[in-house]
């Protein structure tokens, strides 16, 4: 960095506007002006030890690094079309963080943001505590290990997402996704999965109600099920499936094997329904 702003309080619109190649360190950005926008379109920055209670103060940035941070509840809408971004070690609660953004990497951050990460393109998370609603919405090409979210209607419409080692309590996940895969996890919640395509599901523990149905090209891998009742209706499926599974309802094609099934259900199909349920032999 060619110049360092350290130890100063900024609470004016603006108040950083156009900066270039600049380390902010140990600042606060709050104040009685109460200003918008105090970084927006920066370039080459490193932001490191510093207090956001502003709102949209990352906006049209280019190469950013926020490091040791926090955002608080104040900090609406905290950042916005900004590209090539590093988020580490920081605390966020501020609302709709993260949106038209590409190429960001987030990792060892709590973040506590309704909304996050809508519209986004190549985003990496790692080591992420995470709490929020319709997250990821309409994003593609997004990488995510160690993660532990809680939230609902999360990653809807979204396309090309791995994840992996990772606990996600989530209602309606993944609705309407295509090209997902996740590995070694845990996935909890209600209605997992509908009208997704491309969903694969790796040495995952699936829990909850009515999962996985209406899909195209389905797939789960020595996975365990636990209180999915009315699975797979309407979908094609390959699945094997490592213990019981509640009920499984009007399958349309392909093979689900499972140690046991409480009830197999064929009755009122609106369509031509040839999956096969074959239990192992003990």
């Amino acid at each position: 960095m060619q110049n360092t702003i350290s130890h100063q309080t900024f609470d004016a619109e603006r108040s950083l506007y156009n900066l270039k190649d600049t380390l902010v360190q140990n600042c606060t950005f709050a104040g009685p002006a109460d200003g918008e926008s105090v970084l927006k379109e920066a370039r080459n920055i490193i932001v490191d030890q510093t207090e956001f209670s502003l709102r949209y103060p990352l906006w049209h940035v280019q190469k950013y690094e926020l490091l040791n941070s926090r955002m608080d509840d104040a900090t609406r809408a905290p950042i916005w079309y900004s590209n090539d971004g590093l988020i580490s070690g920081c605390t966020i609660t501020g609302i709709k963080c993260l949106r038209e953004c590409n190429r960001t990497r987030i990792q060892d951050s709590i973040i506590k943001s309704p909304e996050f990460g809508w519209k986004c393109h190549d985003v990496e998370y790692d080591r992420t505590t995470m709490e929020s609603e319709y997250f990821m919405l309409d994003s593609s090409d997004i990488r995510i290990n160690q993660m532990n979210f809680k939230g609902k209607y999360s990653f809807q419409y979204v396309n090309n997402l791995h994840i992996t080692n990772s606990n996600l309590d989530t209602k309606d996940a993944f609705w309407h996704s295509k090209n997902i895969t996740v590995e070694d996890s845990v996935v909890k919640g209600e209605y997992l999965g509908w009208f997704s395509e491309g969903l694969t599901l790796i040495r995952c523990h699936i829990i909850g109600t009515q999962p996985l149905c209406y899909c195209k090209d389905l797939k789960l891998i020595d996975c365990t099920m636990e209180g999915t009742d009315l699975s797979f209706e309407y979908s094609d499926v390959e699945a094997t499936v490592k213990g019981h599974i509640l009920s499984v309802k009007n399958p349309k094609s392909g093979t689900i094997i499972a140690d046991s099934v409480g009830e197999i259900i064929h009755e009122d199909p609106i369509m031509e329904c040839t999956g096969q349920v074959i239990i192992r032999e003990a």
